[in-house]
């Protein structure tokens, strides 16, 4: 084998960034030719897709936790990372070093020789060879975009979940909740468990878990769960789980994720002692999800980019304390309807900020804060160039007992959490 390309992990990931013609180009057929070639169509004996518009990331997170505190060995396999791009791929709940992304993308190019592939598609490969080199028990694996189409689709899983059905990518997947949900619906597969949390999942949905053959699980019919003061129950095929600890994630929508989870692990009779669902639930962690930074100015930070998951960003804030004002520092990519989000959350803040994203596709921030305006009648406090500007103009303006969310983009949290507040 050749020297490798690089040696340094930026170098290979400024390189895939350029080595496609299109950022997203979907479709099976590249990836699947290089993944047999690499021989990592089977990355673990038991493989989990995940898919959905909102509560991918919550879910996967869900999974891997309870799986680790039941002493399962666990691959995981997400997307996009916050701050560092070994986020993305963890082994036994620790993300990967750089050493073995770099050889991993030294493998891939190798084998890969002259097709071409988009970035994701490149870290997807990179994460299914090495997590196929390890003596995995279970692989997880985040869906990208869609499902039909994406890159993780080219491994058949043994069992689907799907979060939530809502309109984010709408020039990919289809402008309605049908549409969208036919292309999710993709990583379902033949006489294997399909899970939908969503509460109410559309009929193409349906229909095509049908046509899947997938022996599909639903939310209210099949699973529920109902909520206590302080813990909740899950119902299944079986004796109901009662008095668990709520999810150490907040908002009250990751109970229907943790249902969610629930159903997949009994459909595919993993088994679980009740002590190791107690361990995970109490354990998981996914930063950038309603994540509560405590201080004189609380710090409420959420990656949340469509209205389906600002209206649960809002549920969430209302449960919140808050004896003060709520200033939102929000930055957006310009394929997002910021119109919908921002009528999401408009009742629980009062003060806009708008920033600038050092991000592809990044919404200009004078265009946003025109949107602003449009739909709460009131102007941005601030728009700032970048993140920098707009951070020294929402510190200036708070005071103790003020609230600052930051949303919009997982660039905009990123970007915000590089800074550091102080």
């Amino acid at each position: 084998m050749s020297a490798a390309r690089f040696t340094r992990l930026q170098d290979w990931l400024d390189w895939q960034e350029a080595l496609h013609p299109r950022t997203i180009d979907l479709g099976l057929e590249r990836v699947a030719r290089v993944a047999a070639r690499l021989g990592c169509l089977r990355p673990a004996p038991v493989v989990i897709s995940v898919a959905g518009t909102n509560g991918k990331g919550s879910s996967l997170a869900l999974l891997e936790a309870l799986l680790l505190g039941a002493g399962y060995r666990v691959g995981a396999y997400s997307s996009p990372h916050l701050l560092r791009y070994n986020e993305r791929i963890r082994l036994g709940g620790e993300m990967i070093d750089d050493a073995s992304l770099c050889a991993a993308f030294a493998r891939v190019d190798a084998a890969r020789a002259e097709t071409s592939l988009t970035y994701f598609e490149f870290g997807t490969l990179a994460a299914l060879d090495i997590m196929g080199a390890r003596p995995l028990d279970v692989a997880l694996l985040e869906v990208g975009l869609g499902g039909r189409l994406d890159a993780v689709n080219v491994v058949d899983a043994d069992a689907a979940l799907i979060t939530s059905i809502g309109l984010d990518h709408t020039e990919w997947l289809g402008t309605d909740r049908d549409s969208i949900a036919r292309e999710k619906a993709g990583i379902m597969r033949r006489g294997r468990p399909a899970i939908c949390a969503e509460p109410d999942p559309p009929a193409g949905l349906v229909q095509a878990a049908a046509r899947h053959g997938a022996k599909l699980l639903l939310a209210g019919r099949d699973f529920s769960y109902s909520v206590e003061a302080s813990s909740w129950t899950w119902r299944g095929n079986g004796p109901a789980l009662a008095g668990l600890p709520l999810p150490a994630l907040a908002g009250a929508h990751q109970l229907a994720n943790a249902a969610g989870v629930l159903s997949l692990l009994a459909a595919i009779g993993l088994p679980l002692e009740r002590a190791a669902l107690e361990r995970g639930l109490r354990a998981v962690h996914l930063p950038g999800r309603i994540q509560r930074i405590a201080g004189e100015v609380e710090q409420v930070l959420d990656v949340s980019h469509n209205a389906q998951a600002a209206e649960a960003l809002a549920a969430a804030l209302r449960g919140l304390p808050l004896p003060g004002r709520c200033h939102a520092v929000i930055g957006m990519l310009r394929d997002k309807d910021a119109a919908a989000f921002v009528r999401a959350l408009q009742a629980e803040v009062q003060q806009w900020y708008v920033t600038g994203l050092a991000a592809p596709r990044a919404s200009p921030p004078e265009a946003l804060a025109a949107t602003i305006r449009a739909v709460t009648g009131q102007p941005a406090a601030a728009v700032g160039v970048d993140m920098a500007q707009t951070r020294r103009a929402v510190r200036a303006a708070t005071r103790a007992g003020d609230r600052i969310l930051v949303c919009g983009s997982f660039h905009t949290v990123a970007q915000w959490s590089e800074l550091e507040f102080d």
